[in-house]
């Protein structure tokens, strides 16, 4: 961290105190309260942790009233339309782009560790066949830690490492047979022979029976779904990563632990939400109903895909999902899909609508995520964990990146009590 240049004054009780500032290489300036508890007897108040910064980071920067996403200082229009899934992991991790004989080993450590133990196929076997994939995947990934003993030692950097290209190899592995679980398929082993994304969609699809070919449209499609999910900065399963790892966690438990968090809809969760709801309107004859209900305080109706919590203007991630999507959509063709129908409807009608312009309510990259999921033939169920896929890459640079820190405490957030003040034990014959 660099030194602090600046002060802010804090007048408590007539008494002064002098809380150092710091200023970031982009975004607000921060104010250092750490001594604050100590030297005044206060706690900061901050519910969802909205103006508090937990951490310093260099990984990703977002600035959501321009519109810019940045990871280690590249745009992520650049990064999708230039590059891969697997360059970006390794820009995420290492802080740099690779050259390409650092890419090309780096893409051969993850290739050769996409398989699982043959021993973890038993935890599958256990669950009901009708659990949610994200429930499986929580399972299984924190399972590894009984598996992998020689990549648990979070003080050792070699065995980070190891823990780093295991999981980002792996999680596909783990998404797609709890896929194929669930749908009472036989599991696919994954091929050296292709790339993450091809190789993601052959595990999901294909079956004994019959050769399956992945289609580069479609699977450029799901590398781009990869890269515009793989970190979006301290978000909630990210935070839920770096709080558990403050522990002193083993990498397969945290990942875990970020999994869980992601698997709640007002998070993971979004455009699978999306997709429900274009369910529900059911037609396109019915979205002129639907947008006004929208656009009425009154009703608890909201369009979801629409609008970001953090983006004030166009998610920049939007614009390259939407290409892909429309190359999809051409691909495979819709006519015969209304759930399709109805966003590519909904789509034309929100945009023309200036009262979603005016509210800055542009479809998001949940919207067209869904989309493209939904042409694939990927069901709702299977949305959030191609997003955990995704996201691990984040969630590792994250926690590699705090394990490394020198100032890392054991998280401890504070509260504001508004219970009950001591009082006596009531015996039960006299209550």
């Amino acid at each position: 961290m660099t030194e602090s240049t600046k002060s802010a004054k804090l007048t408590i009780d007539g008494k002064d105190y002098e809380l150092p500032i710091f200023s970031p290489t982009a975004g607000p300036d921060v104010v250092d309260i750490r001594k604050l508890y100590a030297q005044a007897n206060v706690f900061t108040y901050d519910p969802g942790f909205t103006s508090t910064a937990a951490c310093d980071s260099t990984i990703t920067y977002i600035d959501g009233d321009a519109g810019v996403l940045l990871h280690r200082g590249y745009p992520i229009d650049q990064l999708a339309a230039k590059s891969h899934y697997l360059e970006v992991c390794y820009v995420l991790l290492y802080g740099e782009l690779p050259s390409p004989a650092e890419l090309e080993d780096f893409e051969s450590r993850v290739t050769n560790h996409t398989m699982l133990h043959e021993q973890m196929m038993n935890f599958f076997r256990g669950f009901r066949r009708d659990a949610h994939p994200m429930a499986v995947m929580v399972g299984v990934v924190g399972a590894m830690s009984a598996f992998y003993h020689d990549s648990t030692d979070i003080t050792d950097p070699w065995q980070r490492e190891v823990a780093s290209i295991r999981l980002i190899a792996k999680m596909p592995t783990i998404a797609a047979w709890a896929y194929k679980y669930s749908i009472g398929q036989p599991f696919v082993y994954p091929r050296n022979d292709l790339d993450y994304a091809s190789n993601f969609l052959r595990m999901c699809f294909s079956v004994p029976a019959e050769e399956y070919h992945v289609d580069p449209i479609l699977a450029r499609a799901m590398d781009r779904i990869f890269t515009l999910h793989a970190d979006h900065e301290q978000n909630a399963s990210t935070s839920t990563v770096r709080l558990a790892s403050s522990s002193g966690a083993n990498p397969f438990a945290c990942i875990a632990a970020g999994i869980a968090c992601l698997w709640g809809p007002a998070h993971g969760g979004a455009n699978q939400a999306c997709l429900e709801m274009l369910k529900e309107i059911g037609t396109p004859d019915q979205i002129p109903e639907y947008i006004a209900r929208a656009k009425d305080k009154n009703d608890p109706f909201r369009l979801m895909g629409f609008g970001h919590r953090v983006y004030k203007n166009f998610d920049p991630r939007a614009t390259v999902m939407k290409e892909s999507a429309d190359e999809v959509l051409e691909l495979l063709g819709i006519e015969d899909n209304p759930i399709l129908q109805v966003a590519k409807e909904l789509e034309k009608q929100a945009l023309d609508d200036p009262y979603f312009a005016e509210k800055k309510l542009f479809p998001n990259v949940d919207f067209y995520s869904g989309i493209i999921l939904e042409a694939m033939g990927f069901p709702t169920s299977m949305f959030t964990p191609i997003f955990a896929v995704a996201r691990t890459v984040g969630w590792i640079s994250q926690w590699k990146e705090q394990i490394s820190d020198p100032q890392l405490k054991i998280g401890r957030p504070r509260q504001l009590y508004l219970g009950q003040t001591e009082r006596d034990y009531v015996d039960i014959e006299n209550r």
